[in-house]
């Protein structure tokens, strides 16, 4: 590295840590990111997720899934809301897809509904749904984007969890029936796989916290969704290896950097205890390092799900992981919840920047996490497959004039590009999300979308940050 490149290093770590997002408000462009410092072969794509946008929740055969379910009960759903019609992606799908291609993003991540396919969970097959894939990508092929397909992005069919859902081990061969089909079927033209979206989360929200669907509430459930969520993590990999050929597989994790409130040590094993939750309880027992029962005691209860086999059969080497942040958390000790002991300082009491979603913007995270999965052994390569911020936008004269959402994205990217040149094998950005639509316990509100979507007429509209994504790419 020449004195030169040294220095504008360090000027671009200083500013993008401290000065980006304020510099970025007053002059609305970033003068030290630039895609070419990327490199050729970095990915820029968007993410979404099946019952999110589809709609079409009782068309052409598909069976009910979860949050089919669960959306429709009283008081789980802001305003009850629920994702019936969602962004009608069903329908609207070709000119969504153009819309990735009108903002020249080249890679279009989504997901198969399970119960799309086989609406009765595992068995008899739906044509319709299984056509209905062939047909998102072949329009992604159409345009050059190149699709990326996640297995499993939280909607289980009903049927299966009326037998249990994810404490029940039999998931782990229905998971299995499903991952085996999807990737025989659509394996020829699709290479790059992710296996699951964000296993802690559908865990602990949906198993333990009641907040997202099934409704589950208690430990024991967690504990067995936990394990057979890893198992099936693993064993999904090995089938996209077995049945695609020349496949690139990976999986997801929800992260979180995260710092004690303060020096305190009851903080400090707070801290400890949120971290082996949020970022390591999945990641840890695919790369072989068994699960994170040190700092996170209670893990050790995972014994009573484990069959002997399964400590080896929980590892899998994969190509490359996702890392999905938002925020920040800091810690503090707490008596509730129990058994965590510890719980997150909303940023509203922080005096910090926060989005619709009141989670701290932070750009400096990303950096930490992406330094923090780069340091384990027989990570390959990383993408982060979702960043993004929920601002309240409104249509004025046909325009959304998103600027703090715009401003957010050049920050974060800042750091993804500091991670990058320091040799963290970063290799893609994919923002949440492509389009506005049903954001789980909260509905409509939180608009995530480089897209606007009217959900009363369906109409859409490319915000600012969709133009100026689609300017940064062009050049």
């Amino acid at each position: 590295m020449t004195r030169r490149d040294a220095i504008k290093n360090t000027i671009l770590t200083t500013i993008g840590v401290v000065f980006v997002p304020r510099l970025l408000a007053e002059n609305n462009y970033s003068p030290l990111l630039n895609r070419s410092d990327f490199g050729n072969d970095f990915l820029w794509g968007v993410a979404t997720a099946a019952y999110q946008i589809e709609g079409a929740h009782d068309v052409d055969g598909k069976g009910k899934s979860i949050w089919d379910t669960f959306s429709h009960q009283k008081g789980k759903i802001e305003r009850s809301e629920n994702g019936d019609t969602a962004c009608d992606f069903y329908h609207s799908y070709a000119s969504d897809i153009a819309l990735i291609k009108e903002m020249n993003l080249n890679v279009n991540r989504f997901s198969i509904s399970w119960s799309r396919i086989f609406p009765e969970g595992i068995g008899k097959k739906n044509q319709a749904g299984i056509d209905f894939y062939h047909k998102v990508i072949d329009k992604c092929l159409e345009l050059n984007i190149q699709p990326w397909i996640t297995l499993y992005h939280w909607d289980l069919p009903q049927v299966l969890q009326d037998k249990g859902g994810w404490t029940n081990r039999d998931v782990i061969t229905w998971f299995s029936e499903f991952a085996d089909f999807c990737t025989k079927e659509y394996g020829s033209k699709v290479k790059n796989w992710m296996v699951l979206n964000e296993p802690t989360a559908f865990t602990t929200l949906g198993y333990m916290l009641g907040m997202h669907a099934p409704g589950e509430k208690g430990l024991n459930k967690l504990l067995a969704a936990v394990h057979h969520a890893a198992m099936c993590q693993a064993e999904g990999g090995r089938i996209i290896r077995k049945n695609v050929e020349n496949a690139h597989v990976g999986t997801t994790f929800s992260c979180s950097h995260i710092e004690s409130k303060n020096q305190k040590p009851a903080n400090i094993a707070a801290a400890k205890r949120y971290d082996a939750l949020v970022n390591r309880m999945f990641i840890e027992p695919a790369l072989g390092l068994g699960y994170p029962m040190a700092d996170f005691p209670v893990l050790k209860k995972l014994s009573k799900y484990m069959k002997k086999g399964d400590a080896e059969k929980l590892a899998f080497d994969f190509d490359f992981i996702g890392i999905q942040n938002y925020t920040r958390s800091i810690v503090q000790h707490s008596l509730i919840p129990p058994v965590l002991w510890a719980m997150e300082v909303p940023a509203k009491k922080r005096d910090v920047p926060f989005t619709d979603m009141g989670w701290e913007v932070y750009p400096e995270g990303i950096y930490h996490l992406l330094k923090k999965f780069a340091a384990y052994k027989g990570i390959k390569k990383i993408i982060v497959s979702e960043n993004g911020a929920a601002f309240p936008d409104k249509v004025e004269n046909g325009a959304i004039h998103d600027k703090e959402r715009t401003e957010f994205f050049k920050s974060y990217l800042t750091q993804v590009l500091r991670a990058k040149k320091e040799g963290v094998p970063v290799m893609g950005y994919f923002v949440w999300t492509l389009m506005d639509n049903f954001e789980w316990s909260f509905g409509y509100r939180p608009r995530f979308g480089l897209v606007y979507v009217d959900f009363a007429t369906q109409k859409r509209y490319l915000k600012d940050s969709g133009l100026w994504f689609k300017d940064f790419l062009a050049h």
